[in-house]
């Protein structure tokens, strides 16, 4: 198959089009930097707080409908050993988007933070959040990888494009709108991606529906004999573990990831934040279940019947690939052309909103607190900027890591649940919660985690959890220690802080050997919740100003 000209014009005519729409959005952004003196890294990081429930719904959804998300989605309904009860994606983004709106939307908004780490920052100091940054930027960093190493498949397939180019060109594009236009560049260009996606892949099911190679019955050696169709997949009692593990992962784990919170953060009022949540958990669902139908479709394709043959692509190994396969082999080419622009869609929304977080939490919480205090508001757009950069050369230097697509996603996932997600809830909503009792959850969900080993990455465990096997020379853990490792990390925050709280209270410990402040820092951050809100703070109105 030699090159898609046509193909390639379309997918160069996208670019551009969210490459303008980027440049104006950074003209809108210095808009509302004249508007807000002083404040110019805020418009960059939270839009000057001034993006209205529309706007906001789109780009928070869109952050969460990835490259990474679409074409795992798919794999997952497709590969035998899974099936739909496995891929729990749409389910999984709507109760992260409820629960974010139920719990932690409000108090972050009404606090008026700027980053997802302002709150460690206020209550634990400096040293913590540092702590907490490293493990959210490992997160974007592979983030980033995962979904330019779904495009990269994606258009090697559809377009016969090396998939070097099409990553770097994709990298290229993405962080050049995100350097200069900040969250409005984000979320105007968001509107156009997330629009396209929905379009596209909900116009490429008919097409798949009423190919002759589409049959009654699954084509691939994975069939099953029971009543249900193989695609649906089944959860065997021994499996359970590690199903409640990915699907808690998937959907708790979105909770600690800054993305979401600049979208929060950037409503103009605590009211409108939740529905902004709300109505993004109901569209992120929407778009999820074309993936599903694609998927489920594959396992029933007569593949000898199509260019591709056989055998089908999971028994080549190709499973993560099945999406763009599907679209390549079964739909018309114009149709396929539509399918990789709308993956290319998902892409940058989803790696625009990485960049962006990473940038901004390091300049927020790092840059501007610690390394220089009395930098300028140039100064601190600046260093976005870089940040931005360099989060965008590491992720793509990871694009072209060989690993499964879902593999890498749970890995970014499973950081934020395991360590970040225990802290970012003791810390909004349990007001007992202090230095001494994060700092050692801390440690220990790190030591738990790294003990037990990692598949992805190569790393053995050395605990060993109930029902764990080795499958291929490789063991695999079945049990939900990731579930385990969250639970003990909850309860030494709470458990840690109280006992250090009563030590010190009840002078069982000198005041003068609270070396961290903590309690210092408590006090202090109890007086600024108590102090009454001013007029020009409060959220009663819902904005919808851009």
């Amino acid at each position: 198959m030699g090159v898609h000209v046509a193909g390639l014009v379309a997918v160069g005519v996208f670019y551009l089009v969210i490459l303008l729409t980027g440049i104006f959005a950074s003209r809108k952004s210095k808009q509302v930097e004249k508007q807000c003196s002083g404040k110019k890294s805020e418009v960059t990081i939270v839009g000057g707080r001034n993006i209205n429930v529309v706007i906001g719904v789109f780009t928070m959804t869109a952050t969460w409908i990835g490259g990474n998300s679409i074409m795992g989605t798919a794999e997952v309904v497709y590969s035998p050993a899974q099936g739909l009860v496995w891929a729990f994606g749409p389910l999984a983004y709507f109760l992260n988007f409820f629960l974010a709106g139920l719990f932690l939307a409000k108090p972050m908004r009404s606090k008026r933070y700027v980053t997802m780490l302002d709150p460690f920052q206020h209550r634990y100091g400096q040293l913590f959040t540092t702590a907490i940054l490293l493990p959210a930027l490992v997160c974007d960093i592979l983030w980033v990888a995962c979904i330019l190493a779904a495009l990269g498949g994606m258009m090697s397939i559809i377009l016969d494009v090396s998939s070097t180019i099409s990553i770097i060109i994709s990298a290229a594009v993405s962080i050049i709108y995100t350097l200069f236009g900040g969250l409005y560049a984000v979320a105007y260009t968001d509107i156009i991606q997330l629009s396209f996606i929905f379009v596209c892949l909900w116009l490429c099911i008919p097409f798949m529906f009423l190919s002759p190679a589409v049959t009654d019955a699954p084509q691939t050696a994975h069939f099953n004999q029971s009543s249900f169709p193989s695609w649906i997949g089944e959860v065997k009692l021994e499996d359970a573990g590690k199903w409640t593990d990915d699907f808690l992962v998937m959907s708790v784990g979105g909770l600690a990831c800054q993305a979401l919170f600049q979208r929060i953060l950037a409503a103009s009022s605590s009211t409108q934040a939740q529905v902004t949540c709300f109505a993004a958990g109901g569209l992120a669902f929407i778009l999820g279940i074309p993936s599903v139908i694609i998927g489920a479709l594959a396992t029933s394709a007569d593949w000898n019947q199509t260019d591709y043959g056989l055998p089908p692509p999971y028994e080549r190994g190709e499973a993560g690939n099945v999406l763009p396969l599907a679209l390549s082999y079964i739909t018309p080419s114009w149709m396929s052309v539509l399918g990789i622009g709308a993956v290319a869609a998902a892409v940058m929304s989803s790696m625009d909103s990485a960049l962006l977080s990473s940038g901004s939490m390091f300049t927020q919480n790092i840059y501007k607190t610690t390394l220089r205090k009395q930098a300028s508001e140039r100064e601190l757009q600046w260093v976005i900027r870089i940040s931005v950069l360099l989060v965008g050369l590491a992720g793509t230097g990871l694009a072209f890591n060989k690993t499964s697509i879902i593999e890498l996603w749970l890995l970014a996932l499973d950081l934020l649940y395991c360590i970040i997600a225990p802290q970012l809830v003791c810390v909004v909503l349990l007001r007992s919660a202090n230095c001494y009792g994060a700092i050692s959850s801390y440690m220990i969900a790190l030591l738990l985690r790294g003990l037990s080993g990692e598949p992805a990455l190569g790393i053995p465990p050395v605990l060993l959890y109930p029902g764990w096997r080795e499958e291929h020379g490789v063991i695999r853990q079945y049990f939900p220690f990731k579930t385990l490792i969250v639970l003990i990390s909850l309860a030494a925050i709470y458990l840690i802080s109280w006992l250090f709280q009563l030590a010190f209270t009840r002078h069982l410990i000198p005041q003068s050997w609270d070396v961290l402040d903590s309690f210092k820092k408590n006090m202090e951050a109890e007086v600024e919740e108590e102090r009454p809100i001013s007029n020009e703070n409060k959220d009663f109105v819902l904005s919808t100003s851009f």
